[in-house]
């Protein structure tokens, strides 16, 4: 007798959540052809169809409905069976990975080390963005996980705390800017390089320096956190940026701290996904994140 497979519920499943076979086929890292076989051969199986498909469009029927919160329930058993037996290295799949540039800066790499090493099975594809970007992709099915910065104007049934990441004041050393407390007329004496518009830190920043209209302040925005810190290391301006990206340069002596009293509030992050339809590797991954990212919010010395 002829057996249901995973692969014919997996397809199912990312059909259905997805609404679109190609990009079922992309989730599943195969053909569209082979989407549609499977679905093809499930529905022979059961003598019932589970889609209705028309110019393009893809929904399910009533039978479909019915079935899919089983068949989910059928993929998430199998994800508990591997998760009690510890053998998560049998996990497979691909991780549709968001993250922001604070993150490439600092502990992606330990991330993705430490992913590799309980999920070997788990390819990854890398978004990184802007926070605001990553949201509307993570809630369109485009991506799995998102290592993102809030405040979220949307919430999501799945998620991890990463920590909330301090920005400090930092100029390259030729700059000259060390000493006591420096007063607001001294940093704007430079451009002060900062995130993207629309970000919290550069609002929080645009409104304090809003707030001494006194002072003739050159706020410098820019997409790229990478740019930013370059520029900066460059003596082109001083910059306000999360501690965790700056050790380095500060543990070399391209970069000091700088004494300004007031900062922005800490980025709080948080590892984000869709609790209903994330597999069991996605869970584990963000899991995964706030234990990285707990290493990372501890001082050089502990570490």
């Amino acid at each position: 007798m002829t057996q249901i497979t995973l692969k014919q519920l997996e397809a199912f499943v990312q059909v259905a959540d997805l609404s679109s076979f190609r990009r079922a086929a992309e989730r599943l890292n195969t053909t569209q052809p082979n989407i549609s076989t499977r679905i093809s051969a499930l529905e022979s199986l059961l003598r019932q169809r589970l889609f209705d498909r028309d110019a393009g469009s893809v929904r399910l029927t009533p039978a479909g409905r019915t079935l899919l919160p089983r068949a989910r329930a059928v993929l998430g058993a199998l994800d508990g069976f591997l998760a009690a037996a510890g053998e998560e290295q049998l996990y497979e799949g691909v991780l549709r990975l968001g993250v922001t540039e604070m993150i490439v800066h600092s502990w992606l790499g330990p991330f993705l080390r430490a992913l590799k090493a309980r999920l070997p099975a788990i390819e990854v594809e890398l978004t990184v963005d802007l926070s605001a970007n990553l949201s509307p992709a993570l809630f369109s099915r485009g991506l799995d996980l998102t290592l993102q910065s809030g405040p979220f104007g949307r919430q999501i049934s799945g998620g991890a705390d990463l920590g909330a990441f301090p920005l400090i004041w930092v100029a390259a050393p030729g700059l000259k800017m060390h000493g006591r407390p420096l007063t607001l007329d001294q940093i704007a004496r430079h451009p002060v390089l900062a995130h993207a518009k629309g970000t919290l830190p550069h609002e929080q920043l645009r409104d304090h320096f809003a707030s001494h209209p006194d002072v003739d302040v050159r706020l410098v925005p820019s997409t790229n956190l990478a740019a930013c810190l370059q520029m900066t290391l460059d003596g082109l301006g001083v910059a306000c940026l999360p501690e965790v990206m700056l050790r380095g340069a500060l543990a070399e002596g391209k970069l000091m701290s700088l004494r300004y009293l007031w900062v922005p509030d800490p980025l709080r992050f948080r590892a984000r996904y869709d609790a209903a339809t994330a597999p069991g590797f996605v869970v584990l991954a963000a899991d995964i994140a706030r234990q990285v990212s707990q290493d990372s919010l501890m001082p050089a010395e502990d570490q």
